[in-house]
């Protein structure tokens, strides 16, 4: 399916819970934020009834997200059950890493083919500062379980910012020599309700790249068709790669292929913008594929051309991130 600026969408990302068992400081304050109460939580099932709608229209890539989604109960038979839709080719869950230790086999066994693990430090007591819990070894215990189960490519998600952890950009690709890990560098985004965000503690990609390219050439690496935003690379003799996601810098919404799914049942068609379109009464209310296929179509209509972040004056959103999945 395609939106009104012809750009194919084939990506849903799902946001199965709001909960989450960190507190990190750019996503939500240290006390954590009002929940969504859990009635207003889709049900396993009325997920899965919005994926095989979603995969009718051409959705063929699926992430489950959170919060952080392996507190939610039953995910391994929700993956399960998932895997089982014909049509979707790539699916893939995004973790803090904390539990993955406990589920990485259950996982891969019930068919999910991948994690992105989300990781700022490589330091145990600035773990602890960023995210106000301890985890670290938690963390790394989960990232090796799912290296000996294969749930691969594994991504680690390192949000970059000035200040905090700028110091560790070289610690983190180093990794790639040592283990077959894929390094994502993305840059600080105006999200979640934590610490006030500013513009001037971006790490631009640019300035990533400058900086890895003083240790050694990147060499640019071919990119699939279901492929994120990332521009892709790797270091000669390297197990794994270099991925730069610039969403503030080097906008990539000129190809987004991506709509998202809120726990409370929202579809999102844009990460940094309030639109959204309600399927939850429309589920529960009693309607019919047909009628969920018109909201469907409703909220693709609604995808803008691209985000506000850049404008003056932006308005970050209002949902937090933890309810959006990112």
């Amino acid at each position: 399916m395609f939106d009104p600026y012809k750009r194919r969408i084939n990506y849903l990302r799902i946001s199965v819970t709001d909960r989450c068992n960190l507190r990190c400081r750019y996503c939500m304050p240290e006390e954590g934020i009002p929940l969504i109460h859990h009635e207003e939580i889709l049900t396993y099932e009325e997920i899965l009834r919005l994926v095989r709608l979603f995969v009718s229209e051409g959705i063929s890539k699926v992430r489950l997200t959170g919060g952080e989604p392996l507190v939610r109960k039953g995910i391994v038979e929700f993956v399960a059950n998932l895997s089982k839709i014909e049509g979707i080719k790539d699916l893939s869950l995004t973790t803090n890493g904390i539990l993955l230790k406990d589920f990485a086999k259950a996982l891969k066994e019930a068919g999910l083919k991948r994690v992105n693990i989300s990781l700022d430090t490589l330091q145990k007591e600035r773990f602890y500062q960023i995210t106000r819990r301890n985890g670290f070894e938690q963390v790394w215990k989960g990232i090796e379980e799912a290296l000996n189960v294969q749930l691969s490519p594994i991504k680690i998600n390192m949000v970059a910012i000035r200040g905090m952890n700028d110091d560790e950009i070289e610690s983190f690709a180093q990794l790639t020599f040592r283990l077959p890990l894929t390094i994502r560098y993305i840059e600080y985004m105006p999200s979640g309700n934590g610490e006030e965000w500013k513009e001037g503690r971006i790490l631009t990609i640019k300035e990533i790249k400058a900086r890895l390219e003083r240790k050694a050439p990147l060499i640019p690496v071919p990119s699939d068709p279901l492929d994120g935003p990332a521009q892709r690379y790797h270091f000669e003799g390297a197990l794994g790669e270099i991925g730069l996601i610039g969403p503030v810098s080097d906008h990539f919404c000129g190809n987004c292929n991506r709509l998202r799914l809120t726990p409370d049942g929202k579809i999102r068609t844009c990460l940094f913008s309030d639109e959204e379109i309600d399927v939850r009464q429309y589920l529960r209310n009693g309607a019919g594929d047909e009628e969920l296929r018109e909201r469907l179509l409703e909220a693709l209509k609604s995808k803008p051309e691209k985000h506000q972040i850049n404008t003056y004056p932006f308005k970050k959103c209002q949902r937090n991130m933890s309810a959006i999945g990112g």
